[in-house]
């Protein structure tokens, strides 16, 4: 951000968001703090002030495994339990093909740390079985997608 700004860089930086999210330039998933970051010039700690900002005035909220999201417009659910959901929605059945690391991190705009993990508690419930140069495949049908 060039030159400092009277009013506080993260104040402006709240503005400039809170008025893209206004005008639908953005409509679901926030971009992350490194691309904001970039974007202004700034530090991480102001990037994070200016979201914080934000989100106590509830415009965006944390979405787990997903960074940050504009409120009222985003699945909620936690990352693992929309990444099972596929298996039903898809629909894929035993022994189909999951998708790969890549297209879930850009369906469900998650850090691929994030896909990993989930990917892990899958497996951990019998859903995905990974075979060594085939990727991941379909094990187990979920019993239920929805949580009570």
């Amino acid at each position: 951000m060039p030159g400092a700004s009277p009013r506080g860089t993260y104040l402006v930086i709240a503005d400039a968001l809170r008025r893209e999210i206004r005008e639908g330039q953005i409509t679901s998933t926030l971009p992350s703090e490194a691309q904001l970051m970039r974007d202004h010039g700034v530090s991480r700690t102001t990037v994070r002030r200016a979201l914080a900002v934000l989100q106590d005035e509830g415009l965006i909220h944390s979405a787990p495994g997903a960074g940050r999201a504009v409120s009222g417009t985003s699945d909620q659910r936690p990352l693992v339990e929309r990444m099972t959901e596929l298996i039903t929605a898809t629909p894929l059945a035993v022994g189909d093909t999951y998708p790969s690391e890549a297209r879930l991190c850009e369906d469900f705009g998650a850090s691929r740390t994030a896909v990993r993990r989930a990917l892990a508690q899958m497996e951990g419930q019998g859903l995905l079985a990974t075979a060594q140069g085939k990727g991941r495949t379909v094990r187990a049908l979920p019993a239920s997608t929805q949580t009570s």
